[in-house]
């Protein structure tokens, strides 16, 4: 082999034992779980719930918290986040965060900052789910201990992700997911809410999980409509359900009728899709909201005959219209209320015919109030259940 050629096997071969020259040793990092972000007065509060690895193995473990709180505040956000380190004796590490938490008061004032400062961080993934503390700072939230899940900030992640997939009057926005709201031409963004219910003195001691029943919790609080990247109001319940009906986001939920005598009957949705179709008329957008929707008949508690094909047909009807009134009214508190197209109609009026929108688009704030939104909801009962009419029909007196 001649000279030179040895040379270069010599030099890839010293290559492979180079060691890691920026490696971080697992006992020298604090993971981070979850962010809370306030803004008070001038300066920016940061505080991010950090595992305590001793408490959450079960051999090891004392009795005492699985987490740790560590907040600072600065004048910006990357100073507060750096500042950590006079308290904490180890480097946060953010490659594991599931939740981010930005407090009411600073979501009124614009969101855009932390946005642009976090989704710069390389360390972090962009998957974990961001929401906004209702009526109380974020680091609140994060100072709930939790009983069922270790760690608060995976309760949190876990509740918003099965409250989306199986109730729907919330919903789950990623990093990437807002951002891409917020930058997208014809909607506005929306994001989650939490709150923290009960005793809030109680909920950041050990005693909030030694009982049966917490003391205090973290619950899904409705949904934040934001105009451009700043707070302007909430839906409620009902209203961030509508919302989820619009946008294609119900996977599943749970609804009722009310009975002709008296009494409710109870239906799951097991599949829903909704498609959002643009029309123009004397050159005005017009939006059709076609909905199909298949349920199943899951509690009876009034007197009807579900064996009856008719029957059958009156459950239909009367769940097209209740959710025609329930999108109608969420669509029009946005219009009165906060006047932003969260639902993404003129995204919609762009895929139909870009060259309309690019003229419809700067006036779009002044058509959107006015804009016609016509309905064609089509339910379908797949199945009542392993019994036909409720056996307390036959109950004797």
């Amino acid at each position: 082999m001649r000279k030179g050629a040895r040379l270069c096997v010599w030099v890839l071969l010293l290559t492979l034992l180079t060691a890691c020259w920026n490696r971080r040793e697992l006992n020298e990092l604090g993971i981070q779980m979850g962010t809370a972000i306030d803004k008070i007065g001038d300066q920016y509060q940061v505080a991010v719930q950090v595992v305590v690895p001793g408490e959450v193995s079960t051999r090891l473990n004392s009795g005492r918290s699985p987490v740790t709180l560590y907040k600072a505040s600065a004048p910006t956000i990357f100073e507060a986040f750096r500042k950590l380190t006079e308290t904490s004796p180890r480097k946060i590490y953010s490659a594991h965060i599931r939740v981010l938490i930005i407090g009411e008061s600073l979501a009124k004032e614009g969101i855009g900052t932390t946005l642009d400062l976090l989704s710069r961080n390389p360390e972090a993934r962009t998957d974990y789910y961001i929401m906004v503390s209702r009526g109380m700072a974020a680091e609140e939230v994060l100072k709930v201990m939790t009983s069922l899940e270790k760690i608060p900030a995976h309760n949190l992640f876990y509740s918003l992700d099965t409250a989306s997939r199986t109730w729907a009057p919330t919903t789950t926005v990623t990093m990437d997911e807002v951002i891409l709201q917020l930058v997208t031409s014809g909607l506005n963004a929306v994001l989650p809410g939490v709150k923290v219910f009960g005793n809030q003195a109680v909920g950041d001691s050990k005693s909030n999980v030694d009982k049966i029943e917490n003391g205090a919790w973290m619950q899904a609080a409705g949904l934040a409509v934001f105009d451009k990247d700043k707070l302007v109001g909430w839906l409620n319940e009902e209203e961030s359900k509508g919302y989820n009906y619009i946008r294609n986001n119900v996977k599943s939920t749970v609804g009722h009728l009310k009975c002709p005598d008296g009494g409710l009957l109870a239906l799951e949705t097991l599949r829903t899709d909704t498609d959002i179709k643009v029309s123009f008329e004397q050159g005005e957008p017009v939006i059709l909201l076609r909905i199909i929707n298949e349920s199943n008949i899951g509690e009876v508690e009034c007197k009807i005959d579900i064996k009856k094909p008719e029957t059958i047909v009156w459950i239909e009807r009367e769940i097209e219209t209740k959710l025609k009134q329930q999108l109608q009214q969420t669509i029009q508190k946005v219009k009165s209320k906060f006047n932003v197209d969260i639902f993404g109609f003129g995204q919609a009026v762009y895929r139909k015919d870009p060259k309309a929108w690019r003229k419809l688009e700067e006036e779009w704030k002044e058509r959107f109030p006015r804009l016609q939104v016509n309905y064609d909801i089509d339910v379908t009962i797949r199945r009542t259940g392993t019994t036909n009419n409720s056996f307390e029909n036959n109950i004797k007196e």
